[in-house]
């Protein structure tokens, strides 16, 4: 059926842009607004391909990409929490470090594909029993092991945040950093190292586009991508379950436009191309209007934290 065709077609476009959300999830959970993740999914993407590349191990490539968007990450967070810099500009300056890097790194690996090992190591499997559900099982459970693994991260990170004690501290430090040192929790450290889980898991996003999704090198290969999971995580008012629907429905909309000139309808490539961030705008302006807490974004989001004012 073409609807399940491009349902399992929007699962593998948005699971991109589910690592990328998920990771600035933990980052601004953290009270840290990082707008860099456009530049850690292009490390990510860059090393993860250069390293498969060079080694065929896919295990290998995922962590160098998880590794270069962590490494990335840890900029961020030594500029913001350590020398307390602005995190807005601090984090437009890290997609422009990471753009320019990779574009540099890239020049040599134009035109290379990704090893043979790696592409059957990535090649779609079938989960026994619920991949023959109908419908569902056709559109979830009959993809790569990159697919499984956000489905796996989306739900993980869900518990972490919600029913562990960490995840507890963790948003304490986002609402209210002051009465969370007063508990003895350390307030930078929880914020350094969810930065770094947040940098490795926007470097996966950019290794999955670079490895599976093209699978080849090519410049800009994030194209946007970055910026749009920057607002899904508004969209997802900061939950990882809200992630997986809100970064699916995303992925839909940016494949949308091969699937219309396929039944041969007319419509301006612009204008498709032009869907998703349109739709964003729209996002955040229904999102804004909406009360409660759970829409809110966590209090100290944004804001440095300066134990000595506690």
């Amino acid at each position: 059926m073409a609807i399940i065709a491009f349902l399992s077609a929007a699962v593998q476009s948005g699971t991109p842009l589910l690592f990328a959300t998920l990771g600035e999830i933990m980052t601004e959970k953290s009270g840290n607004l990082n707008l860099g993740v456009e530049g850690m999914m292009l490390m990510g993407a860059v090393v993860g391909f250069q390293v498969g590349l060079l080694t065929s191990s896919p295990i290998l490539a995922l962590f160098g990409a998880a590794g270069a968007g962590a490494l990335t990450a840890l900029i961020f967070a030594f500029l913001t929490i350590t020398l307390k810099t602005n995190q807005v500009v601090t984090g437009l300056s890290l997609t422009i470090l990471g753009t320019g890097v990779s574009s540099f790194a890239g020049q040599v690996l134009i035109g290379e594909v990704v090893p043979q090992a790696i592409k059957e190591f990535f090649k779609p499997v079938e989960i026994p029993v619920i991949g023959k559900i109908p419908f569902v099982g056709e559109i979830l459970f009959q993809h790569n092991l990159f697919i499984y693994l956000g489905y796996i991260m989306a739900i993980i990170l869900g518990i972490y945040l919600y029913y562990t004690r960490k995840g507890l501290n963790l948003r304490m430090v986002g609402e209210n950093p002051s009465a969370a040192d007063a508990s003895g929790i350390n307030v930078d450290l929880y914020k350094y190292i969810h930065i770094l889980i947040g940098g490795a898991l926007c470097g996966l996003g950019g290794a999955y586009l670079s490895l599976v999704y093209v699978p080849a090198w090519q410049e800009n290969v994030t194209a946007g991508r970055g910026w749009i999971a920057v607002a899904l995580v508004i969209f997802a008012t900061w939950s990882p379950y809200k992630a997986l629907i809100g970064s699916y429905f995303f992925g839909g909309l940016d494949i949308i436009g091969f699937r219309l000139q396929k039944y041969d309808i007319k419509i301006s490539q612009y204008i498709v191309d032009m869907l998703p961030y349109v739709v964003t705008i729209l996002v955040l302006i229904i999102v804004s209007t909406k009360k409660g807490k759970e829409h809110m974004p966590p209090e100290g989001l944004g804001n440095p934290y300066f134990r000595e004012e506690r």
